[in-house]
């Protein structure tokens, strides 16, 4: 499943008219964008035509290239469904509508309302990984539970770049983090910071770039990829936070990484018995291979996502 969006953006002037439709009609734009959510007033999702717009505003729209197929369902066990999100897609309708979104997806896979199913975590459009939904109220509550006594436990891993005199091993980062000025980043003692704990090791390393294991203790936005930044250790394809998108190797040939190295590889969480539920995802290909013409060996992938650090020795 992959999704590519165009995003238009339209200033409203003289004579484009008093509300939402007549400015989409003006564009050219699509007619269905209103009712699937794809269309904003300034940062305002905005549903309805009859909507009053002003000289000098700003309407956006996005052009979605559907996902295709169905969810990749994981787990389905005691109304936790977990699902393997693939990069490209976002958790929950964003800026682009609805009917792409690994809910919507999910939604139909199973054949159900989206209103039932209730995502418990989230993962960034451009990373991978496990998710985690509740089909009821019973289940949401024991994952929020499971969540606040630190029973939520999550592995992901990651290439970041090394600053040139890292002494990076393992330990943890924990740098509050808040809002940025960019109000769709967050920032390491940013705006209204609060508490982030991650647990980190470097499992590999090629060149001046490492593969991690990563681990959130607590569930900031953008945690993973605004602590690595912090820590000097981009990870590759995080524009937003200053990886790279492209690595030159020694060679010359350039390789380009066209979305963020992060992958959320396993989740675990208690089982109603008291025993527990894991979902684990593959590593995806792109990043096996981009790895590999690293010069990374294959082999370190299964250290990094069954490695036992710190976090995972408390059994759920």
């Amino acid at each position: 499943m992959e999704v590519v969006t165009r995003e238009t953006r339209w200033v409203v002037r003289e004579g484009d008219g008093p509300t939402l439709g007549d400015v989409m009609r003006r564009a050219g734009a699509d007619p269905t964008a209103i009712g699937d959510g794809r269309v904003f007033v300034g940062r305002i999702r905005t549903t309805d035509a009859r909507t009053t717009v002003e000289v000098g505003m700003t309407v956006t729209w996005s052009t979605p290239s559907e996902a295709q197929g169905p969810a990749r369902v994981l787990v389905d066990q005691e109304g936790i469904v977990a699902v393997d999100k693939p990069a490209g897609i976002p958790t929950i309708p964003d800026t682009a509508g609805t009917a792409h979104s690994l809910l919507a997806l999910l939604a139909s896979t199973l054949d159900t309302p989206a209103s039932e199913l209730h995502p418990t975590s989230r993962l960034d459009r451009d990373v991978s990984g496990v998710v985690l939904f509740a089909r009821t109220r019973k289940a949401a509550e024991r994952l929020k539970r499971a969540r606040s006594s630190g029973n939520y436990l999550r592995r992901y891993v990651g290439i970041a770049t090394l600053p040139s005199e890292s002494n990076l091993t393992k330990g943890e980062w924990t740098a509050p983090i808040g809002r940025a000025k960019d109000p769709k980043k967050r920032a390491a003692f940013g705006r209204d910071a609060a508490p982030a704990t991650s647990v980190y090791e470097v499992v590999a390393k090629v060149r001046m770039l490492a593969l991690l294991a990563l681990e959130p203790i607590t569930g900031r936005t953008h945690q993973l990829r605004v602590h690595s930044a912090h820590a000097g250790a981009p990870l590759l394809g995080d524009r937003a936070y200053g990886g790279e998108s492209r690595v030159v190797l020694d060679s010359g040939q350039v390789l380009a990484v066209r979305r963020v190295a992060l992958h959320c590889a396993r989740v675990v969480v208690p089982s109603v018995s008291g025993a527990k539920i894991e979902a684990c995802s593959e590593i995806p290909g792109e990043l096996r291979v981009l790895w590999a013409e690293l010069g990374g060996l294959g082999d370190a992938w299964d250290r990094a996502t069954r490695g036992t650090m710190c976090y995972l020795r408390r059994p759920p």
